[in-house]
Formats: C-alpha cells, sequence, structure tokens
C-alpha cells in the first residue's frame, strides 16, 4: 500500500518536472525569439516573406533584394548616384492614387514617404500633380502626365530627376481598392468644415448617395465617404487650404486617420485587416525590404508622422500654357526645403536647377 503512494507521487513528481521543463523551455524560446535582435530579425523576416506573398508584387523576381537604408554592418553604404541624395537614416517611397480611365490611368495622388532612423518619424509630403517638370525622354509636362506616359517607373524617374533625390520603392492604390481599404479598416474618423460637409452632401464626390449625409464637425467615414472628401479641391479645408493645395492636405489627413485607425487595433485585428488589404496594394518592393522596413519602423518605434508639401510656400508660381495650369517651382529653394524636412539638413546648397520657362 505504501509503496504504491510512493509510486503515485513519484509519478506526479516526474510529470511536473517535465510539465516545468517544457514550459520554461517554451519560455526561453520566445524570451530568445522576442528579446534578442537576431530573434527579432527572424520573426520581421518571416512577416516580410508573408507580406511579400499577400501583396501584389511588381516585377518584383527582376529585382535584386538591397537593404533600403544602405545600414548593412556586412555592406559598405554606396550611394550608386551621386546626383540623387541618399542617406543611411532615411528609406523614401513614392505612393501614388490611380484613377483607371478605360484601358489607360492616371496619378491623382503623389505622396512622398519618408521614414527616417534618426528623429524616428514617417514624414508625408504631397508633390502637386500640376508641378511643370522635366519629363525623362519626353517634353517638359505636369507631374501627373508622367505616369499616363510611361507608368510607375517614369514617375519615379521624374520625381528622381527633378528633386535630386533617391527613391527606394514605390506603391500604388487604385481609387476602388482605397475604398476597399478604408472599409475593411472600419472606416476612419475625419473633422469637416461646414463648407465641406454642404459640398459633399449636395455634389457627386460621394458617388453613392445614400451616404451624402455628413455634417460639420467629426465624421466616422466609410470608404465611399472618405474617397470622395479625398478628390475635393473646389471647396476651402478647415484651416484655410483651397484648389488642389486643399485636395492635397485632405489626402494627408486621411493616411493620418488611416494610420490612427492601424495603431487602435490589437495584434489579432491588424493580422485580420492586413491579410484583406494586402491584395489590393502594388509594390516593387521585395519580400527582403519589407522586412527591412518592418524591422526600421518597429525597432525604432516610428510611429509620429509629419506632414509636408512640394512645392514649399512662396517657393513656387501659378501659370498657364498649352498644358493648361501649371505650377512653376524655383526648384533650387524647393529642393533646398525638401532636403531639410526629409534628411533634417540646416543649411544645403542642392544641384542648381534651372526653372522650367513656360512657352508663350
Amino acid at each position: 500500500m505504501g509503496n504504491n503512494k510512493k509510486k503515485k507521487k513519484n509519478k506526479k513528481k516526474k510529470a511536473l518536472i517535465i510539465t516545468y521543463s517544457i514550459l520554461g523551455t517554451l519560455l526561453l524560446a520566445v524570451a530568445l525569439i522576442f528579446g534578442t535582435p537576431g530573434g527579432r530579425k527572424l520573426i520581421y523576416n518571416a512577416v516580410g516573406g508573408y507580406v511579400s506573398g499577400r501583396i501584389d508584387n511588381v516585377e518584383a523576381e527582376n529585382k535584386k533584394p538591397s537593404n533600403i537604408f544602405g545600414d548593412n554592418e556586412n555592406e559598405d553604404f554606396v550611394n550608386t548616384d551621386p546626383n540623387l541624395r541618399k542617406e543611411k537614416y532615411v528609406a523614401n517611397f513614392l505612393i501614388a492614387g490611380i484613377e483607371e480611365i478605360g484601358g489607360g490611368g492616371r496619378t491623382d495622388s503623389m505622396m512622398l514617404v519618408s521614414v527616417n532612423k534618426k528623429d524616428n518619424t514617417i514624414k508625408l509630403t504631397s508633390i502637386m500633380r500640376d508641378c511643370y517638370v522635366e519629363i525623362p525622354g519626353n517634353s517638359p509636362n505636369k507631374l501627373n502626365a508622367a505616369y499616363s506616359i510611361g507608368g510607375m517607373d517614369l514617375l519615379v524617374d521624374t520625381v528622381q530627376q527633378n528633386f535630386k533625390i533617391k527613391i527606394d520603392g514605390y506603391a500604388t492604390v487604385n481609387f476602388n481598392n482605397f475604398e476597399n481599404i478604408v472599409n475593411i479598416l472600419g472606416g476612419v474618423d475625419i473633422e469637416l468644415g461646414s463648407e465641406e460637409a454642404r459640398y459633399l452632401n449636395t455634389t457627386n464626390y460621394i458617388s453613392n448617395p445614400a451616404y451624402r449625409n455628413v455634417k460639420p464637425g467629426m465624421n466616422h467615414l466609410n470608404g465611399n465617404q472618405a474617397l470622395g472628401y479625398s478628390r475635393v479641391r473646389k471647396v476651402v479645408t478647415l484651416g484655410g487650404a483651397n484648389n488642389d493645395f486643399g485636395r492635397t492636405l485632405r489626402q494627408r489627413r486621411v493616411l493620418n486617420a488611416i494610420f490612427e485607425e492601424y495603431k487602435s487595433k490589437n495584434l489579432f485585428e491588424l493580422m485580420s485587416i492586413m491579410d484583406q488589404i494586402l491584395p489590393y496594394i502594388k509594390t516593387d518592393l521585395t519580400g527582403s525590404e519589407i522586412s527591412d522596413l518592418l524591422q526600421a519602423v518597429v525597432e525604432n518605434k516610428i510611429f509620429t508622422i509629419e506632414n509636408n508639401r512640394i512645392p514649399a510656400e512662396d517657393y513656387y508660381t501659378a501659370g498657364r500654357n498649352e498644358r493648361g495650369s501649371v505650377l512653376i517651382l524655383d526648384f533650387e529653394a524647393n529642393i533646398k526645403e525638401l532636403y531639410r524636412t526629409i534628411f533634417l539638413d540646416e543649411e544645403v546648397t542642392p544641384t542648381p536647377e534651372v526653372l522650367i520657362d513656360i512657352p508663350n
């Protein structure tokens, strides 16, 4: 009888030892994965690979993987084009909103997204579509003509050559997909002025008449409403911006609101949302580049957004020519301002750029 009790106690003891050993091993594994740079890198690589598999990759198989920040300890940082500004602590991405018309399309919005590891910010810089620029291999034209002529490759090249800045990748979203993305996210909070609310309720910018019910003040907009709001240009914004300047300000406000919605979700909600959203986005980023970007944002806690615009105030002239209404930029001053904003320069002398004359 006594031996049976001892045997039962020993079995229980062994079971407890095995259980605690397994738990200890699991805890150690978790600590190694989440608590060490090497372990977290495995997670970033896994997530980067997953995102790359779900997202709509554009020619990713022909693109050589690279370290987008140029800070790989095993590689010397080399700027492959000395005419384009590139720093190890900044990665720049061009984001374009595409309006598809028939078999073609045009870029209704263009934004430079700069991830800065020095001041831990994401900088959103709207680039006005009416900027009169040199388009490589073509005649001078409005910036948004570049996409119609040669797609994203030409648009990226045009932005790089005119503003002397290296772009590390791009992403595009067409308007229908933008609407779906906002709906998947559950909508966004946007504050409207009284004129904005009136205009949205009495025009077809909100394409579905059932949703023309916004009001002055804070609104929780669905995808159709948010898209309509992002495209308005004939009514002043809260803050007094008008025309295309007001439209690009609204677009930055929507992106800020989307970012705030993301931050409010828990991990499981984010995983579900991302799984649904990723197929709507086209990008030329590889899995390793996505991993590098994710690692930089998480490890440096880059969760603050700053908003900017090109052309900068006082550094352009509104004009008109055979292309219609255009903005004539003081390129040297705008490049200097762009460098100051993105690279945190105090004083910089960019490559001199001749203003493009408007033919009479």
